[in-house]
C-alpha cells in the first residue's frame, strides 16, 4: 500500500495515540508503547510504513535530538559530586561488560569492530526509563538510586566513543587495537574540551545578544541553529550527527540560558523520544521470530543475569552490602536506548551480520519490557531473594539512627540536612534545642559527622528509619529538603503513628499546597510565597507604611495560608504546565444586571466559598474596591472579579444570576 509523507505521519499519530491510552491504562511506561507502535506499522509488521531508507532517516533524526536533550541535561558538578560512584562504579561496569562481551563476540566469530559495538551496546541500561520510574517510585536518592544514577552518568558519557567507533567508515577497523580505542576516546575527549571552551565564551555572546530581543522565535531558532550546526560540523568530520547534537546539549548545559532552553525544548522532547523509539520499533522483523526464538531468549537470559551478576558484584566490591547492591543490580539489568541508538548505527554502516542484529534488537526489546516490573519490584525481589540480609541492612541503618536519638526527646527531626536543613539547626543551637537530622547523600553526611552534628545516613520515607529517630516523642518535624512526592509520602507515614505531632513543610510553589495540607502538614512554607511576603514588606516599609499595619497583614496572609497570594493571574507557562485533564484558576468579571438575584444580598449570603470561589475586586461606579467584605450588600450596576477555578466559577455565576436550589 503506497502512503504520501503526510499519509505516514498520520497513521503514526493514529496508531501511537491508540497504543499511548492503551499502555497509560495499563500504568505501563509510554515507550514500550511507542517500541509497539513501531512492530505494529513498520516494514516488518501491518507494513503501514515500508520505506526503510525513509526509516533509517527518521531513526537518525530521532537520535539526533534524543542526544541533545540528554546533552541538555548533563551536569558536569553532578559528575564531579558523585566521582566515586560514577568513575568507580560506573567505569568498572562499562569497561568489564564490554570487555567480556567483546571476548565472547570474537570467540563466537564476529569481526572486532563488531565485537566491540556489540559490547557498548551490552554496557548500556535505559537512562530515560530508570529515572523516570525511580522518581516516580521516590526512590531516586536512595543507595541504589544513586548508585543507578552514577552507572547511568558513566554509560552517557561512554556513549560519545562508541558513537565515534560506531561511525568509522566500512574497513577502518580491521587492524584494531587498542591504540585506536585510546585513540577514539582522546578524540572524544578533546571535542568535549573543545566544544565545551566555545559554548563556554562563544555561545553566551550570542545568546545574550538573542535574549535582547525577547523572542522567542528567535531564540528556538538560535537553539535549532546551535544543534545542527553542531551535528553537521561532527558529520563532516567523519564521525555522527548524533554526536554533535550531544556536544550542542552540553555546550548549552553551561551557558545561564539552559533552563529557558529547557522550557522552550521542553513540548518537542517526548514527541522526539517517542518518534526515536517507533522508529527502534520498525526495525524489528517480527516475520523471523519463530526461527530465531531460541537464540533470543538465549541471549535475553544472559543480558539480563549476567548484567545482572555483574552489577551486583561491582556494589559489593565497592562496599555496599548485599540488598542494596541486588537491588541496584535489579535497576539496571536491561538493555537502554543508547544501546539502540548503538545498534542502529551498527546495523546501517554494516558492523553486524544482519541477522545477529535482530537477534539482539530483540532481546534487547525483551529486556526493556522486563525493565519496569524489575525496577518496580527490586524491593520486594530482594525482599523474598535475600530476607536475612535485606532485614540487616535495614536493622544496620534503624541503630545507627536509635543510638543518635536515643537521649532526646520533645526533639526536632530534620528530614534533609541541605542548605535549608542546616539553616533549620542553627536556629535550634541557638535555642538549645535538641534536634536530628537524616539524609541520603553519603558524602554530606560523612562531612556533618565530623563536624559533630547530630546527621544520620537514613530514608526519611521509612517508617522504620522514622520510629528510630523517635517520631512519636518527638516535638516537632521539619521537613527541608524540596521533593514534595517525598514529602507527601512522609506526611502520610508520619500521620499513621503520630497524629499530633506538628509538621511543617518546604515547597518550591504552591502547586501541591493543598495536597501536602490535606496529607497532614501543620504548616507548608512555599517559597515563592516566602519570597512575595519578604519582597512585598520590604516595598511596604520603604513606602512608610505602619510597623503594626504591616505585620498585621503578614500575619492575616500566613493565617490564610496565602490564600490571598493565589489569586495569581496565569500565564503561558502556566497554562502549559497544567496536567492533562485538569485547569488553572482564573479570573472572571461579572457585573450585576437588572433582575439578577445577587443584587440587595450580601457577598456572605452568596455562599460562594463553599464552591470555593473568592470575590478579590468589587468595582462600584469609580471605586475599586480589593478583597471587600463579607457583609458588603451587592447592587445593580456592580462589577465583580472572581477566582477560581472555570467550573467553580460557571457554578458561581448561575447562583449570582439566581437563587442557589
Amino acid at each position: 500500500m503506497e502512503y504520501g509523507y503526510v499519509d505516514e505521519i498520520l497513521v503514526l499519530l493514529a496508531v501511537s495515540l491508540s497504543v499511548g491510552v492503551l499502555f497509560l491504562r495499563l500504568n505501563l511506561p509510554p515507550i514500550l508503547g511507542y517500541l509497539a507502535v513501531g512492530v505494529v506499522v513498520g516494514p516488518y509488521g501491518f507494513a503501514w510504513i515500508d520505506d526503510t531508507e525513509h526509516t533509517r532517516e527518521l531513526a537518525e533524526f530521532g537520535v539526533v535530538f534524543l542526544l541533545f536533550t540528554i546533552g541538555l541535561e548533563f551536569s558536569l558538578p553532578q559528575l564531579i559530586r558523585m566521582k566515586r560512584i560514577v568513575l568507580g562504579l560506573g567505569g568498572l561496569q562499562v569497561f568489564l561488560t564490554t570487555a567480556i562481551t567483546a571476548m565472547v563476540a570474537l570467540y563466537l566469530g564476529l569481526p572486532p569492530e563488531g565485537a566491540l559495538v556489540l559490547g557498548g551496546v551490552i554496557a548500556m541500561s535505559s537512562t530515560a526509563l530508570v529515572i523516570r520510574q525511580l522518581t516516580d517510585q521516590v526512590e531516586l536518592h536512595t543507595r541504589h538510586g544513586r548508585n543507578a544514577v552514577g552507572i547511568l552518568l558513566f554509560q552517557d558519557v561512554m556513549v560519545i566513543p562508541f558513537l565515534i567507533l560506531v561511525s568509522q567508515p566500512a574497513g577502518a577497523m580491521d587492524g584494531i587495537s587498542l591504540s585506536l580505542v585510546v585513540a577514539a576516546l582522546l578524540k572524544g575527549l578533546a571535542a568535549l574540551v573543545l566544544i565545551l571552551a566555545l559554548g563556554r565564551w562563544g555561545l553566551r555572546p550570542l545568546f545574550r545578544a538573542i535574549a535582547r530581543y525577547r523572542s522567542t522565535e528567535l531564540f528556538m531558532l538560535t537553539v535549532l541553529l546551535v544543534t545542527l550546526g553542531a551535528a553537521t560540523i561532527t558529520h563532516e568530520m567523519g564521525l555522527s550527527f548524533a554526536l554533535g547534537a550531544f556536544l550542542a546539549g552540553m555546550m548549552l548545559s553551561e551557558t545561564e540560558f539552559r533552563h529557558e532552553v529547557e522550557a522552550e525544548i521542553r513540548p518537542f522532547r517526548d514527541l522526539l523520544l517517542g518518534l526515536f523509539f517507533i522508529t527502534i520499533g520498525m526495525l524489528l522483523n517480527v516475520r523471523l521470530l519463530p526461527e530465531i526464538w531460541l537464540p533470543v531468549l538465549a541471549l535475553l537470559l544472559v543480558l539480563v543475569s549476567f548484567k545482572l551478576l555483574l552489577i551486583t558484584a561491582l556494589c559489593r566490591l565497592m562496599g555496599w552490602d548485599s540488598a542494596v547492591a541486588l537491588r541496584t543490580g535489579l535497576v539496571l539489568a536491561h538493555g537502554g536506548e543508547f544501546g539502540f541508538a548503538i545498534l542502529s548505527l551498527a546495523l546501517g554502516a554494516e558492523m553486524l551480520p544482519a541477522e545477529a542484529g535482530q537477534i539482539m534488537l530483540t532481546a534487547l526489546l525483551i529486556s526493556m519490557g522486563m525493565a519496569p516490573l524489575l525496577i518496580r519490584y527490586n524491593g520486594r525481589l530482594v525482599w523474598r531473594l535475600l530476607p536475612a540480609t535485606a532485614t540487616m541492612s535495614q536493622q544496620v541503618l534503624k541503630e545507627q539512627v536509635s543510638e543518635s536519638s536515643r537521649d532526646m526527646n520533645n526533639h526536632v527531626i530534620i528530614c534533609g540536612f541541605g542548605r535549608v536543613g542546616q539553616n533549620i539547626a542553627r536556629f535550634l543551637e541557638d535555642e538549645k534545642i535538641d534536634f536530628i537530622a537524616t539524609d541520603l547523600d553519603p558524602v554530606l553526611v560523612q562531612n556533618a559527622i565530623k563536624a559533630k552534628e547530630p546527621v544520620v545516613y537514613g530514608d526519611a520515607a521509612n517508617m522504620e528509619i522514622l520510629k528510630a529517630a523517635g517520631v512519636e516523642r518527638a516535638a516537632a518535624l521539619v521537613i527541608s529538603m524540596n521533593d514534595d512526592a517525598t514529602a507527601l509520602k512522609i506526611l502520610r507515614r508520619v500521620r499513621m503513628i503520630n497524629d499530633t505531632i506538628p509538621i511543617l513543610v518546604r515547597s518550591r510553589d504552591d502547586a501541591n499546597l493543598r495536597q501536602l495540607q490535606e496529607a497532614g502538614a501543620t504548616e507548608v512554607v512555599p517559597e515563592t510565597m516566602e519570597a512575595s511576603l519578604m519582597l512585598s514588606s520590604l516595598l511596604l516599609m520603604t513606602l512608610k507604611v505602619p510597623m503594626s499595619r504591616l505585620f498585621f497583614k503578614m500575619r492575616q496572609v500566613r493565617k490564610g495560608r496565602y490564600a490571598l497570594l493565589h489569586r495569581v493571574l496565569p500565564g503561558e507557562e502556566a497554562i502549559a504546565a497544567v496536567p492533562a485533564g485538569g485547569s488553572v484558576e482564573e479570573h472572571w468579571t461579572i457585573e450585576l444586571d437588572d433582575g439578577m438575584w445577587a443584587d440587595g444580598h450580601s457577598i456572605a449570603e452568596l455562599g460562594l466559598e463553599k464552591l470555593p470561589v473568592t470575590v478579590t475586586v468589587l468595582q462600584r461606579d469609580e471605586n475599586r474596591i480589593p478583597n471587600p467584605p463579607p457583609d458588603t450588600v451587592l447592587r445593580t450596576g456592580d462589577t465583580l472579579v472572581l477566582f477560581g477555578t472555570p467550573s467553580a466559577l460557571e457554578r458561581a455565576e448561575r447562583i449570582l444570576r439566581r437563587a442557589p436550589e
